[in-house]
């Protein structure tokens, strides 16, 4: 027995790198997966329906279940019919797993608008769209008597945790992911659903094109040693959270190679406290305590 078996999923830019490796996982595991990818560039331009469908001729092919779906996820009826062909083709749907994205890095006085609008596009509102539309599905679902043991999995980024130069609107889109993410698992808690996200770090397109980590993230040149930024390290996470009894809701972990960690959110520390408003002098002398 596999620890997903008789699930059925959604993974979302499934066709190549981590996706890839999360739908061939999933099957492994016993789960029935659609396999989302518009089959564009690395930028998000151009369509490609071959990624999609030769992933799910590989689930095929090792005995799994697996449809090949090429909407675009970002788009709101393509959206809806992602989440209705995963309930019509398998009869329900437990696990969405939002990794679908795009990279159009630039330093922030260079980026232009659509630079700016594509990648909160695809990433944002490409985690938005197809998880309102599986939320709407699970509450009806919860209201009819039905017991709902559901999960989303969503994609953010250190780049966005963290930071990174260069990356002003992938990192603002990963960021704003991890809020999304949290504020799901307390909306939708009550209807079964769980929300996490994973931070992943390994070699797929978009980390090959990201400043400074082309020439980290290659293979090792000896195959016998582990390489800590395969794809394929990041899945079986992806998997544990799409389990039907996994505890987790509202976190964000980070995974590279053998380590998981677990994110802690925006924290108050050192305070600063008075009886009354604080003048500009008062606060010039003051807040050298949160000079680090």
């Amino acid at each position: 027995m596999g620890a997903l078996d008789g699930r059925v999923a959604i993974i979302t830019g499934a066709g190549r790198g981590i996706g890839r490796e999360h739908a061939l996982l999933y099957a492994s595991e016993g789960a029935n997966v659609v396999v989302n990818d518009l089959g564009g560039s690395a930028d998000g331009t151009g369509e490609d329906v071959g990624p999609a469908q030769e992933v799910v001729n590989e689930i095929t092919a090792m005995g799994g279940e697996a449809v090949a779906n090429t909407d675009n996820i970002a788009d709101w009826e393509g959206a809806q019919r992602l989440i209705n062909q995963a309930i019509e083709t398998f009869g329900d749907l437990h696990v969405l797993v939002n990794n679908a994205g795009i990279l159009r890095d630039r330093v922030l006085v260079n980026m232009t608008e659509e630079e700016w609008d594509a990648v909160i596009h695809v990433h944002l509102k490409g985690h938005f769209c197809p998880t309102r539309f599986a939320a709407a599905y699970w509450r009806e679902q919860t209201k009819a008597g039905k017991e709902v043991k559901a999960n989303i999995v969503n994609t953010s980024s250190t780049s966005g945790l963290l930071g990174n130069a260069g990356q002003t609107n992938y990192g603002a889109a990963k960021a704003g992911i991890a809020a999304f993410s949290i504020i799901c698992g307390m909306e939708l808690e009550r209807y079964g659903v769980r929300s996490n996200a994973i931070a992943p770090a390994a070699r797929t397109r978009m980390t090959e094109q990201t400043p400074g980590l082309g020439d980290i993230v290659k293979a090792p040149e000896d195959e016998a040693k582990f390489d800590v930024w395969n794809p394929a390290n990041i899945s079986p996470l992806v998997g544990y959270l799409g389990t039907e009894d996994c505890p987790f809701n509202g976190k964000t972990f980070f995974i590279q190679g053998g380590t998981v960690r677990l994110f802690q959110g925006w924290t108050m520390t050192e305070t600063l406290e008075k009886d009354d408003r604080w003048t500009v002098a008062e606060l010039e002398s003051e807040m050298k305590l949160f000079v680090s």
